[in-house]
Order: C-alpha cells, then sequence, then structure tokens
C-alpha cells in the first residue's frame, strides 16, 4: 500500500492547485517593496530611537517575506517562466549577500533528502558533542554570518560543476557592483556609517526571524521517514500567514512543492484528515517551537524518540478526553 495514499488529492484538485496565477505576485511584491521603501525612509529621517528600531525589526520581518518569495523561485513556482524566477531570485538576494544558485541547490537537496544525514539543512542532529552545540547555537545567534559564508564559499567548493560555478561568479560580480556603487555614493554624500546601518540592522534581524522560521519547520519531527511526517506545519497566525507567503503550512510544500505559496493554505485543508490520521507534526507557534528548541539544543536520534513517544502519548490522551467528553 502507498505510505502517502491517505493524504494524496485528486489529480483534478492538484492541477488546479499547481496552475500559477500572476496577481497575487502583482499584489504583494509591490506593496511589500513599498512598504520597507517606506520603513528605510522612516529609518533614515528619524530621530526617535524608538522609531528608527522599530523600522529596522519591521524591515527584517519583511525581509523574511521576499525571501519566501524567493524561496517559491527556488522551486520555479514564482513565475510561469523559468528565466523570470531566476532573475527575480539573483534580484532578491544581493542585499542579503548570498548567492541564489547556492540556496537553491542546497534547497533542492534538503527536499530531496529531508530529514536525512545527507539533508545539508539537518545540522540539529547529532551526538550532542560541542561541536553540534556550536552549529546549533551558532546559527541562531550568527546565522546571518555564517549564511554568507556558506552559500559563498563553502557549498560552492563543495558542490559545483563549471556551469554553476559560473552563474555562481557572475552572481558575485554583479553583487560586488552594486555594494560598490552604493558604498562610493555614501562616501560622496557624507552617509557611510548611516547607510551601511540602514541596509545591515535589518538584515540581521531577518536572520533572527529566519533562525525561528528554519528551524521550527522540521526540529524535532520524525528522523528519515520522509516528507510528510520529517516537516512541521505551523498554524501561527494570519500576520506570519500574510507576510511570510504561507510557509508555515509547511508540511504540504514538503510533499507537493510544486504548488505555489498562495494554494498552500487550501492543500493543508485537503489534506487535513490524512494529516491527523498519520499523526503528523502540526503546532501552534513558531515561537513555542523555537523556545523549546532553544532549551533542549541539538538532537540525537535517541532523544528524538523519547520525545515523540511523549508527544504521541500526550495527542492519544487528548482524543480520549474528547471522545469521553462527546459521550
Amino acid at each position: 500500500m502507498d505510505a502517502m495514499a491517505d493524504v494524496k488529492i485528486s489529480r483534478e484538485d492538484l492541477k488546479r492547485l499547481r496552475t500559477q496565477r500572476i496577481m497575487p505576485n502583482l499584489i504583494k511584491i509591490p506593496l511589500f517593496v513599498g512598504i520597507m521603501v517606506l520603513l528605510t525612509w522612516a529609518a533614515w529621517t528619524t530621530d526617535s530611537g524608538l522609531l528608527r528600531w522599530s523600522a529596522y525589526i519591521g524591515l527584517g520581518y519583511l525581509w523574511m517575506g521576499i525571501v519566501t518569495f524567493m524561496h517559491d523561485a527556488t522551486h520555479n513556482t514564482l513565475f510561469e517562466k523559468k528565466w523570470e524566477n531566476w532573475v527575480f531570485g539573483i534580484i532578491a538576494m544581493i542585499p542579503l549577500m548570498a548567492s541564489f544558485i547556492s540556496f537553491k541547490e542546497d534547497h533542492m537537496d534538503h527536499h530531496r533528502y529531508n530529514r536525512s544525514y545527507k539533508d545539508p539543512d539537518a545540522f540539529t542532529m547529532g551526538k550532542r558533542r560541542i561541536a553540534d552545540f556550536i552549529a546549533f547555537y551558532g546559527y541562531i545567534v550568527a546565522g546571518a554570518v555564517l549564511s554568507f559564508v556558506h552559500f559563498n564559499f563553502i557549498y560552492p567548493i563543495q558542490r559545483f560543476n563549471r556551469r554553476k560555478w559560473a552563474i555562481h561568479l557572475f552572481e558575485t560580480f554583479l553583487k560586488v557592483v552594486c555594494y560598490w556603487a552604493l558604498i562610493v555614493w555614501a562616501q560622496k554624500n557624507g552617509v557611510l556609517a548611516k547607510t551601511l546601518e540602514v541596509w545591515l540592522v535589518p538584515v540581521l534581524f531577518f536572520a533572527l526571524f529566519n533562525s525561528m522560521r528554519f528551524i521550527a519547520e522540521h526540529y524535532e519531527t520524525p528522523w528519515n521517514e520522509g516528507q510528510l511526517l520529517g516537516s512541521r506545519t505551523v498554524t501561527s497566525n494570519p500576520v506570519h500567514s500574510f507576510f511570510w507567503n504561507n510557509i508555515n503550512w509547511h508540511i504540504g510544500h514538503h510533499v507537493y512543492p510544486a504548488i505555489p505559496w498562495y494554494n498552500l493554505i487550501e492543500l493543508h485543508n485537503l489534506m487535513k484528515p490524512g494529516l491527523e490520521a498519520r499523526g503528523a507534526i502540526i503546532d501552534k507557534s513558531y515561537l513555542g517551537v523555537f523556545l523549546r528548541a532553544l532549551v533542549r539544543g541539538p538532537e540525537t536520534e535517541e532523544r528524538l524518540q523519547k520525545i515523540l513517544e511523549k508527544r504521541r502519548a500526550r495527542a492519544a490522551g487528548v482524543v480520549q478526553t474528547t471522545a469521553a467528553g462527546r459521550a
């Protein structure tokens, strides 16, 4: 029997949900960019420290929205034409100082080997040695720096062929030109320090939001048991769903990665009975999962098994209590 049979959706629904629509992107991308321009202007012109730092936090939060658009571009689901996804992805990554092709290749490996030792994103799993703790908490504290090193140097050196190196070097050249032009302009106008602050401080806040989201998506989900059980959906709240483009409905994305962001909630609703039957990991809060991860630290297979057993026991207890109440 197909292990995924109880969560599969009909061919008609799958075809409909995979159909790309341009209007959601034409509405939200300019909206997000417009809000970011407004927040940047506010941070640049205000004399209020409270307003400036609020703007920086808002910009970091909205960078998560841009990155989730970029994430769809890695799957070629943001726009119909592949080259349009590439253009958006490359441009979106310029301010964040990361290589789009590196992220794309790394992310495809993540989907291919989700929650296994071949998964490049599975650094939360190990033997709880010193190196595991350094990698785990280092990512939370300095995710922006580690991502810069990983996507620009480590991953290309380990994995790229000549064609991918050519694309990566083109991206790098484009970034250097943009950074050089910005720095020259800022120096001529005597605002270099202010420019770097308005650019880089929001990136650091973005990195914190990204670490919270990234860890919550797979931390303490079953190990090496596939896309459905090895991912977590976080129902969260409408604000996160809107600004982070439904990335929180993550199980559906892993099972059906060709479905664009604006159809993920409907996909979840169609899959929901099967997800509940399979005991899929669905939680209510990014922050709740993230705080739990902060306290528990790196995973081991043995610790994970005990935690999952306790979770299943609690779920079974809730079901029994609910059934008794109905009776």
